[in-house]
């Protein structure tokens, strides 16, 4: 799986070099569009569309949803060579 087209998205890479840099967090929505300085909904959106192609992992509850990044080693090794590229 290429991850090119994330990095190439601006929010995409924030989300990602977000839960990259703290792999343990656990966030929702409102609180990672606070972390990067973006509006909720477009976040809401990218968050969605990241753990689709498994690089986050979703967590819900009855009240909340939350995200955390992937434990793929195979996604992490990728994401960090697209890092390195930056």
């Amino acid at each position: 799986m290429s991850l090119k087209r994330f990095f190439k998205s601006h929010i995409h890479r924030k989300i990602i070099i977000f839960f990259h840099q703290n792999p343990s967090s656990i966030d929702t929505p409102r609180g990672v569009a606070t972390w990067i300085n973006y509006d909720r909904p477009k976040v809401n959106k990218a968050l969605k569309e990241l753990a689709k192609h498994k690089i986050l992992d979703i967590h819900k509850s009855a009240t909340a949803t939350g995200y955390s990044y992937t434990r793929d080693k195979k996604i992490i090794r990728e994401i960090k060579k697209q890092l390195q590229d930056i």
